[in-house]
Parts: structure tokens; C-alpha cells; sequence
């Protein structure tokens, strides 16, 4: 695909005067088909990830709701009056509920993480889905609080209506449309997305795409694209172009609003996989100790020498593959039987333990009885005296999120060998665990696990190698997580 091109019209950076309490509304523009929903997932996703509380708003499951998910395209002609009234009635139900969220943002946890029971993004299939769909994962640092607002939003009158009523809440705008003109993405997502949405569930799978491409022509019918004129000249947006080829950015302005900018430069829909395990089983494993640099066990050479046949046995013919390891020996013996192409990544070594570091659990224990209770009485927010937490971790981890997300071979696939708690983190990010869930996510030894993001979900494969290890999972706590654990 090349390099992005970029044009920007970018306004002076602004530090807020109060950064714990911004409020940001992301906007979504663009035709059906265009990837919004997928892109507002992944944006919310991605913010939750790092800390921030953010929430869904999809105007498509309030008009499920209010009307039923089965209608046909000429719901959407916007020739037919009482059709369209019924449809700016959800558009604007959703849109009250989310400033209502805002002006409640006050009542929320400081600390810790808070999710519904359906997400941004989450495995196919596991939960159900809801109207608006949020993840928080407040932090110490000072969250910022992020509604995305997925709809067409077609009409610069109608998002003029959604800037002024943001802002007399105190609540920041951005618009984030997605343009294609490229027929073959455009066909490629109506059938990877829309037969398998709620709107065609049961359909002859050409009938779907009959029908959806003739409501698509009913919104291309009024549709307006974002300018810089709107909002008296001062409307902050982002536009991508053709999936990434190119990228306007407009009036952008404060952390949070760069920030989704600079994810939005690096996210691609291209169908892709990425496959990752953890290290052979190490010495250290075997005598219960965390942390070190320690050689593999007997077993997990073992695992390491079966790994290849595995791999070829999943990976497809014509599929190529680059391997990601640390630079901790465990890894790269765990890789030295690979054949393909290896890089070492700094930040994908384990997180530190510090003065723990080549320690078991009853030592720590024994050693530092209150780091011991405090740790798991907040396991994402604990950090280790000289070393790391795993807030800590999600920050080192965040440009190997990027690699993956920027990554745009389909026929290119990455394998990650790592460390438990690393692999927890990107897990999680992937399958949308909460941030207090994220630490006690069971990552076996001995098992690949084959990960492929879908628009409304993420499609999850494990392959068990059969050789022995012990198990390092501990358990969280609270045994919601652990059962789901099992």
C-alpha cells in the first residue's frame, strides 16, 4: 500500500487546563461500507487500552431496537418523510444518551477498569450485543473520557447539530469520516461485514447484498463530505482515504484528539492473522520463579523442536511469516528451530520484576509481605520496587500494537514468541479484556494461539502442542475472571 500521504491544516496544540476531566465526542461520518463500525471499535479499543474510559454509541443497534433489525432498503430512502423522522429519532436518542454518559462522567471508579457486558471489540460469538456498547479503564494518571458516536452522519447540517449540542455540554468534537471509492473494498465489506451484522441474519447471502447496496445508494443520495468550512471554520476532523492511502487531518487539536490521529495513520482493514505462544517451558518455570533470563527445560526443547510442524500445518502454502521474539534467551531458543525470517524486540522482554526478579512467589512473600498483599489487591496498577507494572507494560507494548495494526500483507503472517504477562497485554487489547482483567488472563505453555480480527469481533484458534509443562497461572481473586479462565 505505501506510505500515507498527508495533508494537514493543524491548529496549535492545547494543553487542557484540567486533563482529567476531557471529554471528547468522536464523530464518525462516511457511507455504509465505508469500515466506520470497525474503526469505531478500534478506536475505543485502543483508548481503553491505554487507560482511557470509552464508550460506543452505534445509532445501527438503537434502530435495531426501536424498529427491529429487519428492514429493507427503503427504511432508508430519504424520500419517504415518516421513515426518515423515525430514523432521526434514534440518531437522536443515541445521541442524548451520550451526553448524558458525559455529564455523569463524575460518578465513575478512579481506578480500576469497568465494562459491559458487550465491547468495543470482542470474540465472536461470546456476548451479547447492546446499544451502546463501553469499556473504561480509568487510571492514577488522569483518564480522558471518549463517546464515540457511530453513524452516518451524512449531512453537514446534521453534524453541525451534534457539534453545537457537544459543545454546550463542554464536551470536545472530532469527526473521523472514512472515504473509499475503491469498488473492491467497498464489495469486500459489504460481504465480510453486512451478511454477517444483525440487519441480515438469515438472508440469501445475495439478497444481502442486493439490498445493502441499494440502501447505500439512498445515503449517497444526500451525502456531503467533511470540509473545512463547517462549523463557522472551525469543525477538527480526520479523513481517510481508501483505507489508509491517504489521510487529512484538520484543526486537530489537544492530547487525545493527537492521539486517535496518530492511530488512525497506522490502522488498515486488510484480512490478516497473527499467531503467538509463549516460550518453551524454562528452567525457571520449572522451580517456580519469575522473572531471569534462564535456558528452556528438556520439555520445552522439546516444544521448540515441534513448533515448526505446527506452524506449517496452519500456516497455509502460500503464506509467509516473520517471527518476533525478545531478546531473552528463552525466546529465541524457543525459536531457534524456526526457518523463517526473526526479529528481536526490546520491548516485547517480560515485564520487570525488579528487586523480585529470579524470585518464587512464597520467597516474595516471605520477603515483602505487603507488596505481596497490595500487588494483588491491584494487579494492573501494582509496580514492582526497581521494576514494572503492567500499566507500565501496556505503554512499552503500544508500538508493537501499532506494528500489528499498521501491518497490511494478507498473505504475511507474524508470530510473536513471548513472556506470559507481555502476551496477556496484547491479548487483551485484541479480545477485549478489561484492565483489571488483563493481568490474569491464562496464557498456557505449550499452545499457539492464532488471532484474526473480524469488524465485529475477534475470531480466536488454539493449537496445544503435546508436551508437558507446569502451570504458572495464578488466580485472580475474584472467581467471575477465574471461572471465565477455565
Amino acid at each position: 500500500m505505501g506510505t500515507p500521504s498527508i495533508r494537514t491544516n493543524v491548529a496549535p496544540l492545547m494543553r487542557p487546563t484540567h486533563p482529567a476531566a476531557t471529554k471528547l465526542a468522536c464523530v464518525m461520518v462516511g457511507l455504509p461500507a465505508r469500515g466506520k463500525t470497525y474503526v469505531a471499535r478500534k478506536i475505543a479499543r485502543y483508548l481503553a487500552w491505554l487507560g482511557h474510559h470509552s464508550r460506543i454509541f452505534n445509532v445501527g443497534n438503537y434502530r435495531r431496537s426501536a424498529v427491529g433489525a429487519v428492514q429493507t432498503h427503503d427504511f432508508f430512502d430519504p424520500t419517504h418523510p415518516e421513515n426518515a423522522a423515525r430514523r432521526k429519532e434514534v440518531a437522536d436518542r443515541a445521541l442524548a444518551d451520550m451526553l448524558l454518559w458525559f455529564d455523569k462522567a463524575g460518578d465513575a471508579p478512579v481506578t480500576g477498569a469497568v465494562m459491559t457486558k458487550d465491547s468495543p471489540m470482542t470474540p465472536i460469538g461470546s456476548r451479547g450485543r447492546s446499544d451502546s456498547l463501553s469499556l473504561s479503564g480509568a487510571g492514577k494518571a488522569g483518564p480522558g473520557w471518549v463517546a464515540v458516536y457511530d453513524a452516518t452522519n451524512s449531512t453537514a447540517d446534521r453534524r453541525e447539530g451534534i457539534y453545537r449540542k457537544c459543545l454546550e455540554h463542554g464536551v470536545q468534537v472530532m469527526f473521523v469520516e472514512s472515504v473509499c471509492d475503491n469498488n473492491d473494498i467497498i464489495l469486500a465489506n459489504i460481504k465480510e461485514v453486512k451478511i454477517s451484522s444483525p440487519d441480515y441474519v438469515g438472508m440469501d447471502p445475495e439478497k444481502a447484498v442486493e439490498d445493502f447496496s441499494r440502501r447505500i445508494s439512498h445515503y449517497a443520495k444526500n451525502y456531503e463530505t467533511l470540509t473545512p468550512a463547517e462549523c463557522n471554520d472551525e469543525i477538527p476532523f480526520v479523513k481517510v482515504i481508501n483505507v489508509g492511502d491517504q489521510v487529512i487531518v484538520n484543526k486537530v487539536k489537544g492530547y487525545l484528539q493527537s492521539r486517535i490521529v496518530y492511530f488512525l495513520m497506522n490502522l488498515n482493514i486488510t484480512p490478516k492473522s497473527f499467531f503467538f505462544t509463549r516460550h518453551g517451558e524454562s528452567m525457571f518455570n520449572v522451580a517456580g520463579k519469575i522473572g531471569g533470563d534462564a535456558d528452556l527445560s528438556p520439555r520445552g526443547q522439546d516444544f521448540a523442536k515441534r513448533l515448526p510442524d505446527l506452524l506449517k500445518d496452519n500456516l497455509g502454502e502460500e503464506t509467509k511469516l516473520t517471527v518476533w521474539t525478545s531478546t531473552l534467551k528463552r525466546t529465541m531458543q524457543t525459536a531457534a528451530y524456526l526457518s523463517w525470517p526473526q526479529l528481536q524486540w526490546k520491548q516485547l522482554d517480560e515485564l520487570d520484576s525488579g528487586v523480585c526478579d529470579q524470585l518464587t512467589y512464597e520467597e516474595i512473600e516471605e520477603k515483602f509481605p505487603s507488596d505481596f498483599t497490595e500487588r494483588d489487591q491491584d494487579k494492573f496498577n501494582y509496580r514492582y520496587h526497581g521494576g514494572e507494572s503492567y500499566r507500565d507494560l501496556v505503554q512499552r507494548l503500544e508500538p508493537v500494537i501499532m506494528e500489528l495494526e499498521r501491518h497490511h500483507e494478507a498473505d504475511h503472517a507474524i508470530l510473536i514468541v513471548g513472556h506470559q504477562a507481555v502476551l496477556r497485554a496484547i491479548y487483551a487489547y485484541f479480545l477485549n479484556y478489561s484492565l483489571d482483567e488483563l493481568p490474569y488472563v491464562k496464557i498456557p505453555l505449550h499452545t499457539v494461539v492464532k488471532l484474526t480480527p473480524k469488524a465485529y469481533g475477534c475470531r480466536e484458534d488454539r493449537f496445544a502442542v503435546d508436551v508437558p509443562a507446569v502451570d504458572t497461572h495464578r488466580c485472580m481473586p475474584h472467581p467471575a475472571l477465574d471461572a471465565k479462565n477455565k
